[in-house]
């Protein structure tokens, strides 16, 4: 919004000349988000508070956990907020990769708040039926895809997707494309959910992702950076580094809150929606590989609950004292704030890791 105000000025005030670049309008998001979430916190904490919509800790977790039976849920809410304003107010929001990664925040976002509703606020213990839950994220994915191919932005690359470590090396999924989507999107706002067990660990690792997919976005949209690289050049996807710099804001706000002892907890309506908005950004640019590396922790996560029912199921053995990871290593005698701290140092060196592969191909 502030770009379409302001900008225009620049023939006759040259310091509005800022609101063109997307280095100043992407820290001025970030610094947005990280005020709107100390705002509106502590109001959205004490609304819930005084409704008492508070979380129900399942009787099989870990015993520790017990004690957090009543802490406010669905606090994703103040970080969809933290978002989603600031992307409307600094970024072009007509622009296609703005446009499509905000639907997604809200599509999952309205599927995660619709899960905790019915948990929290009408008891229904299993919340949103499995079923209902796929067909949002499917629909969303089908959406996305067909948006995709149909966009000229994305003319002679839509089933495209290029491979970390290789130099000008792309695969192209053709006519699985939209199944591809789907199962991104699916398994990205999943593992995120699987991930949020532990206070503030999963709104740190995607404020860790997001910083590295902030730097993805603005490389892939600028013409000089994307040669040296040698990486796809997409006209525009600049644009969703505003975005990213909201994402790392509004997480580090949300974390502000979130952090051991947290005095709330995201929710459903936050997980899933962050998981979709990662899967979203990496779909947009044509990077869906790149998410086994920066969201290395997520993966690792889903995979321990994955192996944990299969080996279970077909051979009556638990691989793991408790899935997903994080409580496998609570068990295991870590206190709680050191699993988060070191899935956090892992999450910062694959994301790091991410950004290298850029050059060491």
């Amino acid at each position: 919004m502030f770009y379409y105000i302001f900008y225009p000025l620049s023939s006759y005030i040259s310091g509005f000349n800022l609101f063109q670049y997307i280095s100043f309008r992407a820290a001025s998001a970030a610094i947005t988000a990280l005020l709107i979430s100390f705002i509106f916190g502590p109001v959205i904490i004490r609304l819930l508070q005084r409704k008492q919509i508070g979380e129900e800790i399942r009787a099989d977790g870990p015993e520790s956990h017990q004690a957090k039976a009543g802490t406010p849920t669905m606090g994703g809410i103040i970080i969809l907020i933290s978002v989603l304003l600031p992307t409307l107010l600094w970024a072009k929001v007509m622009n296609i990769y703005v446009l499509m990664v905000l639907l997604a925040t809200v599509w999952m976002g309205l599927v995660g708040f619709l899960d905790d509703y019915l948990k929290v606020i009408k008891k229904m213990p299993k919340g949103l039926i499995g079923r209902y839950k796929i067909a949002g994220q499917v629909s969303l994915g089908v959406i996305i895809g067909v948006v995709v191919l149909m966009a000229s932005e994305f003319d002679g690359v839509a089933t495209h997707t290029q491979v970390p470590f290789f130099k000008n090396f792309e695969i192209d999924f053709g006519w699985l494309y939209i199944p591809i989507v789907i199962f991104v999107l699916t398994a990205t706002s999943n593992s995120v959910n699987l991930t949020d067990g532990l206070d503030g660990l999963a709104i740190g690792l995607v404020g860790i992702s997001a910083a590295a997919w902030a730097v993805i976005a603005y490389v892939t949209g600028r013409a000089d950076f994307s040669d040296y690289l040698n990486i796809l050049y997409l006209p525009g996807a600049g644009e969703l580094t505003i975005y990213c710099a909201a994402l790392v804001g509004a997480s580090l706000g949300f974390l502000w809150f979130n952090a051991y002892p947290a005095q709330i907890f995201m929710g459903d309506t936050g997980a899933l929606a962050l998981g979709g908005a990662l899967g979203t950004i990496a779909i947009l640019l044509k990077k869906e590989l790149f998410l086994l590396i920066t969201g290395a922790v997520f993966v690792a996560e889903t995979l321990s609950v994955i192996i944990q029912v299969w080996s279970y199921k077909h051979r009556g053995k638990r691989v793991f004292r408790m899935a997903p990871l994080h409580h496998h290593y609570e068990l295991s005698g870590w206190p709680e704030t050191k699993v988060v701290t070191r899935f956090w140092i892992i999450g910062i060196l694959f994301a790091l890791l991410t950004l290298t592969t850029f050059k060491i191909r």
